[in-house]
């Protein structure tokens, strides 16, 4: 079977990480390449050093109509047998493209939808409508959690097209030997400038207001001045963040890593995962703080919210507020020396591991491909 995935743009965010891990675990005889409206960054080198082909339409912004009759001589020459979309500019532009080009079997992942909200930005009714009508054009959309689920459905999606297929994670990547992990906390230590003996706190994902990691820098001011703050990810709410550090005296404590392709090792230099963001869709970041062997301490995960609280017993939700945080953190410091380093894997990290969620999904790709 031959799958072409079209996806708006290829830098390092959470469902384009997705996308590269399904790719890599998916069934051997479903052969993946990816498109990229636009924007070929750091996985777009990642996905072609693991032999993916992956092609660049250039697409100059999301009017521009004249992509579209490109992007449909690609799937049609590329005679692929499924096609498989992500994200809300790739939806509209791919669902089409790939019924011009003839494709019976349109699969689409809803990667980050709430009620008002798509990807960060507002849904007015002009969004929306466009959303529904390029739906119509697919043969299943995929949710990646209840939640997302349920908003599918209350616009008006039939429940008979939603299937729920949550993301997945690479839970041996997150795992080291003792030893391993301990030489890898000391080398990215150094390499990073945090003093060995310093409490690590840290955030995953792209600075953006959404992900409301100035509640954590806030709260670094009210922590012991022993303790940094790392957060890995880019984005345009870097430069705001650096000044609310600067303002509140504490920049130097503050480490802003940019853009990584080692989170799993990245992680053991950290002690405890914090994630204040209250419009998560699913909860990756908290998910691999916890395969890491991490505490987590997060205000929005749909991932565990599925699950009873046995399932992850060393995350806690609490208020996404500065005082919130400072309290929290400053009293799993003081519990720190009790807490075994790393915690053991709880029930949710294997119930999201991507062999599984791979699986359903490839199980998805053949059942559609047969009608």
């Amino acid at each position: 079977m031959k799958v072409l995935h079209i996806v708006t743009g290829l830098a390092s965010g959470g469902a384009e990480r997705q996308l590269q891990l399904l790719i890599r675990n998916l069934p051997a005889h479903q052969q993946c390449e990816v498109l990229a409206l636009t924007n070929p960054g750091t996985v777009a080198a990642a996905l072609r050093a693991e032999g993916v082909t992956v092609h660049h339409l250039d697409m100059r912004g999301n009017r521009d109509l004249g992509a579209l009759p490109r992007l449909v001589r690609l799937v049609r020459v590329g005679r692929y047998d499924l096609v498989h979309t992500h994200l809300y500019r790739a939806q509209l532009y791919g669902r089409l493209a790939a019924r011009l080009a003839g494709v019976r079997a349109v699969v689409s992942t809803e990667h980050s939808l709430h009620a008002g909200v798509i990807e960060g930005r507002p849904v007015t009714r002009g969004v929306k409508g466009l959303y529904l009508a390029a739906e119509r054009l697919g043969s299943t959309t995929v949710a990646v959690s209840r939640q997302v689920a349920q908003t599918l459905r209350s616009w008006g999606v039939p429940s008979a097209r939603i299937e729920l297929i949550p993301n997945g994670i690479d839970t041996g990547r997150y795992r080291l030997p003792p030893v391993e992990r301990a030489a890898a906390r000391r080398r990215l230590r150094a390499e990073l400038g945090l003093p060995q003996g310093s409490w690590v706190v840290g955030g995953v994902g792209r600075l953006v207001p959404g992900k409301r990691f100035e509640v954590l820098v806030e709260a670094l001011a009210e922590l012991d001045p022993a303790t940094r703050l790392v957060l890995v990810g880019e984005g345009p709410a870097r430069t705001a963040l650096e000044r609310r550090a600067d303002e509140l005296g504490v920049r130097e404590r503050l480490l802003l890593t940019g853009e990584r392709d080692d989170v799993p090792e990245l992680l053991t230099a950290l002690d405890v995962l914090a994630a204040p963001s209250t419009a998560e869709t699913f909860g990756l970041g908290v998910l691999e703080g916890l395969a890491a062997g991490l505490p987590v301490r997060h205000s929005a995960c749909p991932a565990l919210d599925e699950l009873p609280p046995s399932a992850a017993p060393q995350a806690r939700r609490i208020p996404s507020e500065p005082a919130a945080y400072a309290a929290a953190l400053r009293d799993l410091r003081h519990l720190s020396e009790h807490i075994a380093d790393p915690l053991p894997h709880p029930p949710a990290v294997g119930h999201y591991d991507i062999a599984r969620v791979a699986a359903d999904l490839g199980a998805l790709y053949d059942r559609l491909a047969r009608v």
